[in-house]
């Protein structure tokens, strides 16, 4: 029984005691939950329904969970029913109702753990979208993995998600970049505020090679010329290199089509249909103090430029008009005055940019090497890449080290330690049990013993105090999926993941699976495979929401 499964049951048992008492049926919730004390001796679940009920319908707490304890105690699967404090209810499953669940898992397959609770939902998810001028850094990694991660959770959870890398290519840092293959092409000098490094040399060099002539073409024309090939060979780069990742996008949206289709005159006449937009001084401005942003914004300069703002009201417009009732955008730690401007543009379409807008702020990571964080600077050449963390540490190390931090909170990547065979190095620990599950599978063949068919299974015999622990374990994933989701914390997930590797460590070394010698295969050792396989799958299917393996062997 999962803890869904037993809410339901506490909940149906409190509908039977409404309808004895003449108590208003009303005042029930659609669903409810319980939760794992903190302390094992106070049973395996806990519910507050009870307490949260009684003033409602004006009886005595205790009373009231008397009441239901009595009625869930004749419960198929629930062994004992206890009243603690001022009436939560302590339950106790019997060892047939928390085993089956391993038989459960097993059936389930890939899909344990996935659920309904987002579905209808339709949410874009924008995320690293650094500008085509060089290479993902380490911080646009955190976001490849966090937001992978998260989409992977939405998706698991039933929402309809579209995963999105807006493609700055258009304005300034475009020119600069072009300026700066140009330089380095001819043998000059890296322009002021251009951008140097190794790779800037090498796209110059890929570029001069597609097109020979370019280095006799005049400047402007030069220029265009480094400006379309080279922003085409660093989207090439970034995007093999985030596949490696295991980071695929269902859309690369371009900003410069944004201008080209003339969808910043449409979010302009879209904007003065709404009233906020208002000239002044030559210029074209959007009133987002209208909903508190600490000044108005331009869209259109004086000179008739359009701004960068224009460009992200066109974009969420665009996203709008697609179809997605939520733009999820995940922006780097230097970002955080983008919210309330972006909050209050949603506003000005006539938006709730509570229901429709969501931003999340990362930060800052660091790799570190013998104890000192490596410095990054695109434009001095010094970047931290993706590809030097996944050289450091591998693919699988990085995207649980990235994922397994609230994206809000700086950190720092040891390579020591993450690269270290040993229980200290999380990834290690939850993939060995993963290895350790597999490898039991193998050896259980080899000496003949198999699960056997799922309706001999013996649920019962499944009553070992570690047996217990893990079980417990295994039914929270389903919950820590859908919070995982809701929150946009994969973490959880990773955390979660730990814990389990815990609980399986503990179920090995004191619940014999295999047997020893010429014993003979009982119906434990077949009940207790089954939780094996069970741990197996749950790890599985965990590490894949974070997009990270499960080996076999290691």
């Amino acid at each position: 029984m999962t803890p869904a499964e037993l809410a339901e049951v506490v909940l149906s048992a409190a509908h039977a005691v409404f309808a004895d008492r003449g108590l208003d049926r009303s005042a029930l919730p659609e669903r409810t939950v319980v939760e794992r004390p903190r302390n094992p001796e106070h049973g395996d679940y806990a519910s507050t329904l009870a307490l949260q009920l009684a003033k409602k319908v004006g009886q005595p707490p205790r009373e009231l969970a008397a009441a239901l304890a009595e009625q869930l105690g004749r419960a198929a699967g629930i062994k004992s029913v206890e009243i603690a404090g001022p009436g939560f209810l302590n339950i106790r499953l019997d060892a047939a109702a928390a085993g089956v669940l391993a038989r459960s898992i097993v059936t389930a397959g890939p899909g344990y753990g996935h659920s309904d609770r987002l579905a209808g939902e339709k949410i874009n998810l924008e995320f690293v979208s650094a500008n085509p001028t060089g290479p993902v850094h380490i911080g646009g990694a955190r976001w490849a993995a966090v937001g992978d991660a998260i989409g992977r959770l939405l998706r698991a959870t039933g929402a309809q998600v579209g995963t999105e890398y807006y493609v700055n290519d258009a304005g300034t840092q475009i020119d600069r970049f072009a300026a700066s293959l140009l330089a380095a092409a001819r043998g000059e000098p890296t322009p002021e505020d251009g951008y140097g490094g190794a790779y800037i040399a090498e796209i110059a060099a890929d570029v001069v090679a597609r097109r020979p002539d370019v280095l006799t073409l005049a400047d402007s024309d030069a220029q265009a010329v480094f400006r379309a090939e080279g922003v085409a060979l660093m989207l090439d780069e970034i995007r093999t290199s985030l596949g490696q990742f295991g980071v695929e996008f269902d859309t690369w949206f371009s900003e410069q089509g944004l201008h080209d289709r003339g969808e910043l005159e449409h979010a302009l006449t879209r904007l003065r249909a709404q009233g906020h937009v208002q000239d002044a001084d030559g210029a074209v401005w959007l009133r987002t103090t209208d909903f508190g942003d600490d000044k108005d914004r331009v869209l259109r300069k004086s000179n008739g430029e359009w701004t960068y703002f224009a460009a992200d009201c066109a974009y969420y417009l665009d996203k709008r008009e697609r179809g997605f009732e939520r733009a999820v955008y995940m922006l780097g730690a230097d970002h955080h005055g983008y919210v309330g401007r972006m909050r209050a543009m949603a506003a000005c379409f006539g938006d709730d940019p509570a229901v429709t807008l969501e931003i999340l702020i990362g930060q800052l990571v660091n790799l570190v090497r013998d104890g000192v964080p490596v410095r990054m600077s695109k434009r001095a050449g010094t970047v931290v890449s993706l590809e030097d963390l996944v050289d450091a540490i591998g693919v699988d190390a990085a995207r649980y080290a990235l994922a397994r931090y609230s994206f809000d909170s700086p950190i720092d990547i040891d390579v020591e330690l993450w690269t270290r065979a040993t229980r200290d190095n999380p990834v290690y620990y939850v993939q060995y049990v993963a290895a350790r599950t597999a490898s039991v599978g193998r050896n259980a063949a080899e000496v003949g013993l198999t699960r056997g068919d799922a309706e001999a299974f013996r649920p019962e015999l499944l009553d070992h105090e570690k047996e217990n622990e893990l079980l417990k374990a295994l039914a929270e994933f389903p919950a820590v999926v859908a919070t995982a989701a809701e929150l946009r914390e994969p973490h959880r997930v990773a955390r979660y993941l730990e814990d389990l590797a815990g609980a399986y460590h503990r179920f090995y070394d004191n619940c014999r699976i295999l047997p020893r010698g010429d014993e003979e295969v009982t119906d434990l050792h077949r009940a207790r495979l089954w939780l094996n396989d069970a741990t197996r799958t749950v790890i599985a299917n965990g590490l894949d929401l974070l997009g990270v393996s499960a080996p076999e062997r290691m």
